[in-house]
């Protein structure tokens, strides 16, 4: 099965046929499941130097390129066409991605690298409506309901996940992650 997989995924590097997104989805996936160690390379930059003649950092930039462009696809059509376009908003992290982006297509610049590059450079002095490191910021409820979240791991993990189902408490936090990031707030 893995081995099927590992075809699959290689198969899409060889041909690139879906262009850098699937290519860095599919280097994201061999590295992160480490399936490059069905084909007896000790490390991921291993195998991307001896399978695909590729140095380590040409294939982290397609993996940080899909990673940008699944954070951006959620916010609308446009998204960048190609790695070069994407590099400069790795960088950021992904809340600043989205807003860097966001007014990147409001200012109505031709998509190229240099005019992404130029604005996100440009961009950062108007950073100062995104604030910095605030998670020091905390009510003392908000803490006491995030240690009884803990607590709750805690036993779920020591009762091997019996009466709560691991699966059930990834989704409800992405619920919780979902309704954190969430633009509007929902006064019932």
């Amino acid at each position: 099965m893995e081995q099927e997989r590992l075809i699959h995924l290689e198969n899409i590097i060889a041909g690139k046929r879906r262009g850098f997104y699937e290519l860095g989805k599919a280097l994201n996936e061999i590295k992160q499941s480490r399936l490059y160690r069905l084909t007896l390379h000790d490390s991921f930059a291993a195998y991307v130097k001896a399978r695909w003649d590729m140095g380590k950092s040409q294939a982290y930039r397609f993996i940080h390129a899909y990673q940008v462009i699944k954070n951006l696809s959620p916010i609308g059509d446009r998204l960048p066409a190609n790695e070069s376009q994407v590099r400069p908003l790795a960088g950021l992290n992904p809340l600043e991605q989205r807003a860097a982006w966001k007014r990147f297509l409001a200012s109505g610049k031709e998509l190229s690298a240099l005019n992404i590059k130029t604005f996100i450079r440009s961009d950062k002095p108007s950073h100062k409506n995104v604030p910095g490191d605030q998670t020091g910021i905390i009510s003392n409820e908000y803490m006491a309901a995030v240690s009884a979240m803990m607590e709750q791991v805690r036993i779920a993990q020591n009762d091997q996940w019996q009466k709560t189902s691991q699966q059930a408490a990834i989704l409800w936090n992405r619920v919780i992650r979902e309704k954190i990031l969430a633009k509007e707030v929902n006064h019932e």
